[in-house]
């Protein structure tokens, strides 16, 4: 099941979690969601992954047929797991880590009546914690993700044609998108947090507050998924926003660029200009060991200084992070808040999205991914990052 090239990675990411097991006194670890899955295995099945404090894993696959390993079972139901416990001497867990913030509670309360633990521990915050440093073979694949979203963005401008709206972009870039690899799956971590491949923002929509947690909103096209484009016309003075998933491989990552119909207002280019040297700052302050919540607050302090804390994620509501984590999902840990208790460390990518949003013009501000080195950080997103106007382009 696992590719032998890739047993090393796999193996680093078992001893992650087994760590993080010894730290809690937990003794066993049954995770069972996609995500997880993948991470722990590379491959996406429907099953259970079981890991002690020490030792190998088990394989529990319910579909699809197929799958080899030498501590694979195929089973039908979870209570066939103690059966093959007994039959390998494996030890029931005393104390178990489940995926207690993502299952349901029919499936929680199973689980717990499958094992009956004396006392359980949540692998959902441990396993986030966990990935939120790469592994080598994860820093492959989001180097390969950030060239063929550059290589995307960079078709954008030839896209654009006059009269469109901002949906009727949109498709164009996400057709693009799909013909360079996109995998059309924007995953996110968290109720509430339905999108399609990404946002388009086009002129005031972009101050259009949604219940969503992104950066910024935009009303969308129906009540049932109010986020992003909603059919805005593009026209002469508007600003257009993109921050369109990088997903070209299993590892995201997460740019955003600004576009314009024609010359935005002297504001609106200034504010541009504040998000580009906020980057600027955070490059030269971000190294392992820096807390997310001083990146946060070198951030604002620039908005405030420049005038423009109340145009600063938003205007009518405010986003309250100004980056976050990236990796199998869009909204990883850590996130960098002004009451964030996470420090950076080596390996980690996170996204750095600082916006303003200009009444009468639209949403400005880049966003970049980065990998933290060990004496600094690396942008990952190499787009050019001026605005770029449309209309030189016809």
């Amino acid at each position: 099941m696992i590719a032998e090239n890739l047993l090393p990675d796999f193996q680093l990411k078992w001893k992650r979690i087994q760590d993080s097991m010894r730290q809690c006194g937990a003794d066993g670890c049954l995770l069972s969601v996609g995500v997880n899955l993948f991470y722990m295995t590379g491959v996406m099945y429907n099953g259970y992954f079981y890991i002690g404090a020490e030792g190998e894993p088990c394989f529990f696959v319910k579909r699809p047929n197929g799958l080899q390993e030498g501590r694979l079972s195929y089973i039908h139901k979870p209570e066939q797991i103690p059966d093959y416990f007994a039959q390998h001497n494996i030890p029931m867990p005393k104390k178990l880590m489940l995926e207690a913030d993502e299952l349901t509670y029919s499936d929680y309360m199973r689980l717990l009546k499958v094992f009956q633990p004396e006392e359980t521990a949540n692998a959902t915050m441990a396993l986030r914690l966990i990935r939120m440093v790469k592994t080598p073979w994860e820093i492959k694949q989001t180097m390969l993700c950030a060239a063929r979203h550059e290589e995307v963005y960079s078709k954008i401008p030839q896209l654009y044609r006059p009269g469109m709206t901002d949906l009727d972009l949109q498709i164009e870039i996400e057709r693009v998108m799909r013909q360079h690899g996109s995998l059309g799956l924007f995953r996110a971590f968290g109720p509430n947090m339905d999108i399609f491949m990404g946002s388009l923002l086009a002129g005031d929509n972009a101050g259009c507050p949604s219940p969503f947690d992104f950066a910024l909103g935009g009303a969308g096209l129906n009540a049932i998924c109010p986020l992003g484009a909603n059919g805005t016309l593009l026209e002469e003075g508007m600003a257009v926003m993109v921050d369109m998933a990088g997903n070209y491989t299993p590892y995201m990552t997460d740019m955003t660029r600004v576009f314009s119909i024609g010359r935005l207002t002297d504001a609106a280019y200034r504010a541009h200009d504040v998000s580009m040297h906020i980057h600027r700052e955070i490059s030269k302050t971000a190294r392992p060991g820096v807390a997310c919540s001083e990146l946060y607050d070198i951030s604002y302090r620039i908005a405030e200084e420049a005038g423009l804390k109340d145009n600063f994620m938003g205007t009518t509501q405010q986003a309250k992070f100004v980056g976050h984590g990236v990796g199998l999902q869009i909204n990883e840990l850590p996130v960098l808040t002004p009451r964030s208790k996470q420090v950076l460390e080596e390996n980690m990518v996170f996204a750095l999205e600082p916006k303003f949003v200009i009444p009468g013009v639209g949403a400005v501000g880049i966003e970049n991914s980065y990998l933290v080195t060990a004496d600094g950080v690396k942008k990952i997103t190499c787009s050019p990052e001026e605005i770029i106007d449309l209309n030189n382009n016809h």
